[in-house]
């Protein structure tokens, strides 16, 4: 019977989820029950692509990129796949009519991933889009539940909260994508005397897309509005306490959140969405 196996797909999503991003989680497990696989399918493809770029580095990545990107079309098209993370990722796309753009820009936002380490304004720029902005698109597909009124009122704001959230986890892994892959996503930033200043200015940029991404938050259907709103209130307690760090501890430390603080952020952030107080 399919269904066991569309059942199982989704499973591995989910593990995946569970396994690469303790905070991601947490803000599934706050929306809807009915929204949690397909947002699991989302990020187990992701997170995959992410993977291939990122860490196989005993092996071939552009051939393993290539064949996933290959596959992922496959997938699309023939509604089926024997890769359970592609095959839940594809019912998504057919189901909320997922735009074959989405797909493409993320994964040529993962080739540059391959191909460049130092990124200028425009670079990165189209690099936020396609690692960050177009996936907080394909959620918002899911969220607004074929919608497309809703879906283009809510646009902008979902690209910018995907862009602060991607913003933000490049200045928490700032040292290990420097040192560990060669990278540098922040245009004009010398990584060998990174400066308050620069630093600084980062945090405004941030800080200016976070602004943008709330107003978007309080538009969103009941269903998703919770779940959104605790993945926002943890990644701006973290941007909030890297704020608070030198750039030189930046250099030599990553940033986290202990799992009782995101507890009481939880606790805290029910409270205000049940209140009505966001």
């Amino acid at each position: 019977m399919k269904q066991l196996f569309d059942d199982v797909s989704v499973a591995c999503s989910k593990l995946t989820t569970r396994a690469y991003s303790s905070s991601f989680s947490l803000g599934i497990h706050c929306l809807d029950k009915k929204l949690h696989p397909h947002i699991y399918s989302i990020y187990g493809f992701v997170r995959f692509a992410d993977e291939i770029v990122d860490t196989f580095h005993d092996f071939n990545k552009p051939d393993l990129l290539r064949e996933f990107k290959e596959e992922t079309w496959k997938a699309i098209e023939r509604k089926i796949s024997l890769n359970p993370i592609l095959n839940s990722f594809q019912y998504v796309v057919n189901t909320y009519n997922i735009e074959a753009e989405l797909i493409e820009r993320f994964m040529e936002s993962m080739e540059t991933d391959l191909q460049q380490h130092e990124h200028s304004e425009d670079s990165y720029g189209r690099y936020i889009l396609g690692s960050a902005e177009v996936v907080g698109l394909m959620c918002l597909r899911v969220f607004t539940d074929n919608d497309d009124a809703l879906f283009r009122k809510l646009k902008t704001p979902a690209m910018k909260l995907g862009a602060a959230f991607q913003k933000v986890n490049f200045l928490r892994d700032l040292k290990s994508d420097y040192h560990a892959l060669g990278r540098v996503y922040f245009p004009g930033v010398d990584m060998h005397s990174f400066s308050e200043t620069e630093k600084i200015k980062i945090e405004h940029d941030i800080d200016k897309d976070f602004k943008e991404a709330y107003a978007g938050i309080l538009l969103m259907p009941k269903s998703s509005r919770f779940g959104v709103y605790m993945a926002y209130i943890y990644y701006k307690t973290l941007f909030n306490k890297i704020r608070s760090v030198p750039s030189a501890r930046i250099m030599m430390e990553r940033v986290r959140i202990s799992n009782r603080r995101k507890i009481g952020l939880l606790v805290t952030s029910y409270f205000k969405h049940s209140f009505s107080m966001l």
